[in-house]
């Protein structure tokens, strides 16, 4: 490239945008790099989101060149950044990957055998009750409650959910949002039953031949 060619490029494509649009970008691509999503639903986001989808276009292309595709849900106004590559996926114990499977069941059968609407919302008991009943041979893999706390606080500040800690821990309450469905995306609860299922099969084997840890390669939040 030439000298001349790099003098009539130096502008760049940003500079070409209004000084507000290009800083309504970056914090729109900040946010999403951060915590996954933007919920205009929010109150203070809500003002970003709106700027977001009225310039689609720009964002959608901007995160493809991060390898993210952009999910836009405008009945919620919710945008979410799903990982294409394994660049931006984050690997999990794997308490924090049983805790998160419990509650993606919690939210599918909330939705599609009761009929509840987003978000759908449990104590911290009741998911450890669940999650005692799903993976009763993982059982000493379920978190103490401080570990269970820092496992939600993670998936709140990836937008996966709220959480309202409770000075009795077990009262902590949990509103887990749609978000969950796509960063774990099973197509149903079969899909579901077979992952969880693999959990189960290297518990069994690990007990039987005494071997100490369990493979859990692959875990991830996403």
């Amino acid at each position: 490239m030439s000298d001349q060619q790099i003098s009539n490029n130096s502008g760049g494509l940003l500079l070409r945008l209004q000084p507000g649009d290009r800083e309504h970008l970056g914090d729109a691509l900040r946010r999403l790099m951060a915590h996954g999503s933007i919920l205009g639903l929010e109150p203070a986001q809500t003002d970003l989101y709106h700027w977001s989808y009225q310039n689609r276009p720009w964002l959608d292309e901007m995160a493809a060149l991060l390898d993210l595709k952009l999910h836009w849900e405008h009945a919620d106004r919710t945008v979410q950044a799903v990982p294409q590559s394994s660049a931006f996926l984050l690997k999990l114990k794997l308490d924090a990957t049983l805790v998160l499977l419990t509650l993606w069941y919690e939210f599918d059968t909330a939705i599609r055998d009761r009929g509840e609407t987003p978000p759908v919302r449990l104590t911290a008991q009741q998911l450890n009750d669940s999650l005692a009943a799903k993976f009763e041979p993982l059982k000493k893999f379920q978190p103490s409650p401080t570990r269970l706390r820092e496992i939600l606080s993670l998936a709140q500040r990836k937008n996966l959910l709220r959480f309202t800690p409770n000075d009795a821990p077990e009262r902590s309450i949990i509103e887990v949002l749609p978000t969950l469905k796509r960063i774990i995306p099973f197509q149903n609860i079969e899909e579901w039953n077979k992952n969880a299922e693999r959990y189960l099969t290297a518990a069994k084997e690990t007990a039987e031949s005494a071997t100490p840890a369990i493979d859990d390669e692959g875990d991830k939040d996403e």
